[in-house]
């Protein structure tokens, strides 16, 4: 072997052993189950660090180490791993509770990119079609933009991280005043209009498990019995023009398999039969009437106490209650819990922590029954107006709590032809949204119906 090669050798095996050039940012949240997963994150990466070189690197819980309503969404972070990292490692490799990571693999990856130059690589999603989840961004060419699918882990070169801060810190505005996918406006972020980097795609960061993987999402598990379908109150908002339409979508699906179901309307309808909580219909917002349907169920179940989650969803919700059951497992419901697709207002702004987080409705919000005491009460939750964003309104009554909602990739505001080849694939889905130019029950048939049959046969089997 000549010299050179002798020496390239060396540098990349020295470069491999060396864990502590790399900083790993876990996207965690306080909720006891997710940081659970976070925290067995955090001891593999460690035990697997021991067998490579002995040197912990640097692992940091977003939630606990950099306290920010915007944590999920990465930008508010950078300047704080800038001024801590600058000068103590080559990469931030940004990851989720779910993710798996095979450090070996990973850093054999990375020593083969410059830190020394601005780039950022991970699996690569595009549009197939513009989307409504992106407010239909590259129109005329959604294959064109790239964005990270963060479950499987992405990595930013510390030159990067460095001349982002800089950005943040010069023009401190957020993008927007929403954010509903983190990914996908990180990703804009980044590449500021062609001014900036474009995701560079890396096979090693996978969507689903393969032995070259460096990285990949980890599918749901359970986490013991699954939630008795008799504890769950499944609410369903509706009003009169979509008694003919949705509603029987809605009874021919998921609800013929759920213990409890109310549809909540403007017009009581015997034939479904519907209740009306006297709030009339709004064309935007539903404040009063979701929170008029909340106090509803709280009077309903006070003498069942079964009764122990709370499921608000729209008559244009498709779920699976089997589904539903299997992911309560893992949450407790004596605690304040509230779970669902997680959107943000006003959460990048590095100079404030005056934002908030709400579930999104269409996706289905779960609420604990001792969250909903609270919620139900007039002094904590009590509506400016008929047509306030229902959703938006209950995230600040749960932030006046001192709360946090706690987020599931599971639920989706969207239906399944809006998000990318590949997205869904290690996704054990809970719900989608909407029945626009789609079939509403051919989704239910393909992602659920199979689930709880098989749920329901089960059942009627243990009972025998």
């Amino acid at each position: 072997m000549s010299l050179y090669l002798m020496l390239t050798f060396f540098a990349c095996a020295s470069a491999l052993l060396d864990t502590k050039d790399v900083v790993f940012v876990i996207l965690s949240q306080e909720n006891r189950y997710h940081l659970q997963l976070a925290e067995n994150l955090k001891l593999d990466i460690y035990k697997q660090a021991e067998r490579i070189s002995k040197i912990h690197p640097i692992v940091h819980l977003s939630h606990s180490d950099f306290p920010h309503p915007g944590g999920w969404t990465v930008l508010p972070l950078i300047p704080r791993l800038a001024n801590l990292h600058k000068g103590n490692s080559s990469w931030i490799f940004f990851l989720e509770d779910r993710t798996k990571v095979n450090l070996n693999v990973l850093l054999d990856k990375l020593v083969q990119y410059n830190s020394q130059k601005e780039i950022w690589i991970g699996h690569a999603l595009y549009d197939k079609e513009a989307s409504i989840i992106h407010h239909f961004a590259f129109y005329d060419d959604p294959a064109y933009f790239k964005y990270p699918n963060i479950a499987s882990g992405f990595a930013m070169s510390i030159t990067l991280i460095k001349r982002l801060a800089e950005r943040i810190k010069k023009h401190s505005v957020p993008p927007s005043d929403f954010n509903i996918d983190n990914s996908h406006e990180l990703a804009l972020f980044v590449w500021n209009n062609g001014a900036g980097q474009m995701l560079e795609d890396e096979p090693t960061l996978c969507i689903k498990e393969e032995p070259q993987c460096a990285a990949f999402p980890t599918t749901f598990q359970l986490c013991g019995e699954l939630v008795p379908k008799e504890s769950i109150y499944f609410a369903v908002k509706t009003c009169h023009k979509y008694h003919k339409d949705r509603v029987p979508v809605v009874k021919s699906t998921w609800a013929r398999h759920a213990d409890t179901v109310r549809f909540f309307s403007d017009l009581e309808d015997a034939s479904i039969p519907s209740v009306t909580v006297g709030i009339p219909n709004s064309e935007q917002g539903h404040c009063r009437k979701t929170v008029g349907i909340l106090r509803h169920v709280a009077g309903e179940i006070r003498h069942r106490p079964q009764i122990k989650w709370i499921v608000v969803a729209d008559d244009d919700t498709i779920l699976s209650v089997s589904r539903m059951q299997q992911l309560l497992s893992c949450y407790n419901p004596d605690e304040m819990v509230a779970l669902g697709e997680r959107y943000g207002y006003n959460v990048q702004n590095i100079n404030n922590h005056h934002g908030y987080n709400y579930i999104t409705g269409g996706g289905g919000m779960v609420f604990s029954r001792s969250l909903l005491d609270e919620l139900v009460k007039p002094e904590l939750c009590e509506c400016p107006s008929l047509t306030t964003p229902d959703d938006m309104y209950l995230g600040i009554c749960i932030a006046r709590l001192g709360l946090t909602v706690t987020h599931s990739p599971l639920f989706h505001q969207a239906r399944p032809v809006d998000y990318a080849q590949g997205f869904l694939e290690t996704e054990d889905a809970v719900s989608f949204h909407k029945h626009w130019m789609i079939d509403p029950i051919n989704v239910y048939q393909q992602w659920f119906s199979h689930l709880d049959s098989a749920s329901d046969i089960t059942l009627h089997h243990n009972e025998l």
